[in-house]
């Protein structure tokens, strides 16, 4: 065990011998540390929090009550292997949220970047790896094998099926089940969820210019509307004169290699 001078820690903690807390961390009241858990600097574990499994959090990440992080997967194939969860910085694990250790057969390790906040209730599954500055809101369930780019954002309530891929600055609706994968700033919206256009908020949020989103609303209709086949072929000939950063991202998204087919425009 090696546990910062500085840490916080109170009596009623369980801090299991092999734990590393590190510098300036503050662990609340009948919280739970397994033993090979790692806290960077600055961690907050509020009261009633799991942290346990091979589990590393990033600084200044804060894990609220009744958070479980670390916890075996939901998967019948797992026996006991020695899996992992990496946690990076600055992330926010509401209450009751569920972050679970990989699988040997999805590569071991499931991933959280920098800068996410994961709300109430919701579940990242084993083998999922997120970008940074994701938002899951509430009661999210990020199943097993997903691929979720940075900037990414999940309304309340919404499922996304296993080995899906959401591509970076993407926005789901609430309510939403996604059962395939979404192109980079994408728009997926109901019950069943279709593409439904670009983000276009989270596209002016981050800055792009008039022309850049143009041209990405312009390889939309290209690939929505446009003729020639199917959406990949489709996409290749987007690929020949793809005149910007963003559009490129799209293009290359949807022609790298998929478990799972694409959410198309409606």
């Amino acid at each position: 065990m090696s546990i910062a001078p500085d840490a916080i820690i109170h009596p009623s903690a369980v801090i299991e011998a092999g734990a590393v807390i590190g510098p300036r961390c503050q662990i609340g009241p009948f919280s739970i540390i397994g033993p090979e858990v790692r806290l960077g600097a600055d961690v907050i574990v509020k009261s009633h929090a799991v942290v346990t499994g091979w589990t590393d959090v990033g600084d200044g990440t804060v894990i609220f009550p009744y958070a479980c992080v670390g916890e075996i997967p939901q998967d019948l194939k797992y026996k006991g292997e020695r899996t992992r969860l990496i946690v990076g910085a600055r992330c926010r694990i509401r209450e009751g949220a569920t972050l679970n250790t990989g699988t040997e057969g999805g590569g071991g390790v499931t991933r959280v970047g920098d800068d996410c906040l994961i709300m109430t209730g919701a579940h990242v599954g084993h083998d999922a790896q997120l970008g940074s500055r994701i938002v899951l809101a509430n009661q999210v369930a990020i199943a097993g094998h997903c691929i979720i780019g940075d900037d990414v954002v999940i309304g309340g309530l919404s499922g996304i099926h296993q080995f899906v891929r959401i591509g970076h600055g993407a926005m789901i609706g609430a309510l939403t089940m996604v059962t395939n994968d979404v192109i980079p700033y994408g728009l997926v919206q109901g019950p069943r969820g279709v593409l439904d256009g670009l983000n276009l908020v989270g596209l002016k949020r981050r800055g792009l210019d008039r022309s850049e989103i143009s041209a990405l609303r312009a390889a939309y209709t290209a690939l929505a509307a446009g003729e020639g086949g199917s959406f990949v072929e489709r996409a290749r000939a987007l690929a020949e004169n793809a005149p910007t950063a963003q559009v490129r991202e799209v293009v290359e998204f949807i022609l790298s290699q998929t478990d799972r087919s694409f959410l198309g425009p409606k």
